[in-house]
């Protein structure tokens, strides 16, 4: 019976599947454009841009330092009490130049006491072959005594401090009248120790250490070219070269980093050792390519496509992209410079209504008539579906 009736009355089957169709598409938008729980609701816009020719290029960005390309920590060879310092951190010296002395008394004692026992020992070779007796033990004797006069003699030399290379002393740490330690002087930040008694370093060549995230240091390679940032000198920047990439990561509250050494092409007036710098390394560029903004891409697996506009009717393409830069993608094929497609952007605004229920609340209207107006909310027209 209820067969019959719908075959008599096709405009109410039709009305019904159409007024289905319309409730799912009202919650789509709903869902799209309704405010959330926060009062923020999307707004999606679209634009047609113009498909360039151009350089696309990628970029990797940390926070870096500025320190030293060459430097020297120069200790005590020998311990004992400073009785002259001759420099004071800014002075430049030359290597070899004297920095500082410690007390050479008890030093040249032990020298002097060497010296007589090496004597003694010769003096005992000598009685041994006049009397024709063995000689191998008083031998012996002195080659020890010959060692120990040496490690003096050198003890001696120690009690001076000297340059190791030519530069600009950064740090003095020791006073007159303190004890030297004993340390090892040591050239271009090999220094067995945490900081000698006179700290040099080169400040005509500077190179920035910085620490990228592991995301990016996968990218990273041995000159690769750079652009550093000054934060203290307002507008100045100067390129520079990636010379080396830590081997192994340093992790610090949970963040893994890789250090990574760049050379700077030219030290700017104003730098000093210390400041805090910004780094951009270039690692991907592709000249003369066909390029969109990345936002005209849709992406499903590995299949990428883009909406293409001519003579006023949208088509889906399929492209093939490389390198996906900062700022736009490199289409290998599937589009030409100058053709146009469209770019979707979704917007966060904040609603000041934040009612439940479908937009208004009118209820469903007709497909045709209703007595609903826009102001009544739900869809247009609020009558009863059509006979």
């Amino acid at each position: 019976m209820k067969n019959r009736q719908w075959r008599r009355h096709p405009s109410r089957a039709v009305n019904a599947a159409i007024g289905v169709a319309l409730v799912a598409g009202a919650f789509t938008v709903y869902e799209t454009f309704s405010p959330s729980d926060d009062g923020t609701a999307a707004v999606a816009s679209e634009r047609t841009v113009t498909v360039q020719q151009g350089t696309v290029t990628r970029t990797a960005a940390a926070d870096g330092t500025l320190e030293s390309a060459s430097t020297a920590s120069a200790s005590f060879e020998t311990s004992g009490t400073v009785t002259e310092i001759k420099v004071k951190v800014g002075d430049r010296v030359r290597k070899g130049q004297v920095l500082a002395r410690v007390d050479p008394a008890a030093a040249q004692r032990d020298l002097d006491a060497a010296e007589a026992d090496l004597d003694a020992a010769r003096d005992a070779v000598d009685r041994a072959e006049e009397a024709g007796s063995d000689t191998s033990e008083a031998e012996n004797q002195v080659d020890e005594a010959e060692l120990k006069v040496d490690e003096a003699e050198a003890a001696v030399d120690g009690t001076v401090l000297t340059a190791p290379m030519a530069g600009t002393v950064t740090a003095v740490n020791g006073t007159l009248g303190s004890s030297s330690g004993s340390q090892n002087a040591s050239q271009g930040g090999e220094s067995t120790t945490s900081s000698g008694f006179v700290e040099i370093a080169d400040l005509t060549k500077m190179q920035v250490a910085a620490a990228f995230a592991e995301a990016d240091a996968t990218s990273l390679k041995e000159k690769q070219v750079a652009t550093v940032t000054w934060n203290a000198l307002s507008g100045v920047s100067q390129s520079a070269t990636v010379t080396a990439i830590d081997p192994s990561a340093t992790t610090e509250n949970s963040v893994v980093t890789y250090g990574v050494t760049l050379t700077l092409d030219r030290v700017p007036t104003g730098a000093k050792v210390g400041q805090t710098v910004s780094v951009s390394v270039t690692t991907g560029s592709v000249e003369n390519a066909v390029l969109v903004n990345a936002a005209a891409l849709t992406t499903v697996g590995n299949r990428h496509t883009v909406t293409v506009v001519a003579n006023g009717v949208q088509e889906t393409r399929s492209v093939e992209i490389g390198l996906e830069g900062d700022s736009a993608t490199e289409i290998t094929s599937g589009l030409t410079a100058g053709e146009q497609v469209v770019v979707r952007t979704t917007a966060t605004s904040t609603s000041g209504n934040q009612q439940g229920g479908m937009p208004g609340g009118g209820g469903f209207g007709g497909l045709t008539g209703g007595g609903g107006g826009p102001a009544g909310g739900g869809m247009p027209g609020g009558g009863r579906a059509g006979q």
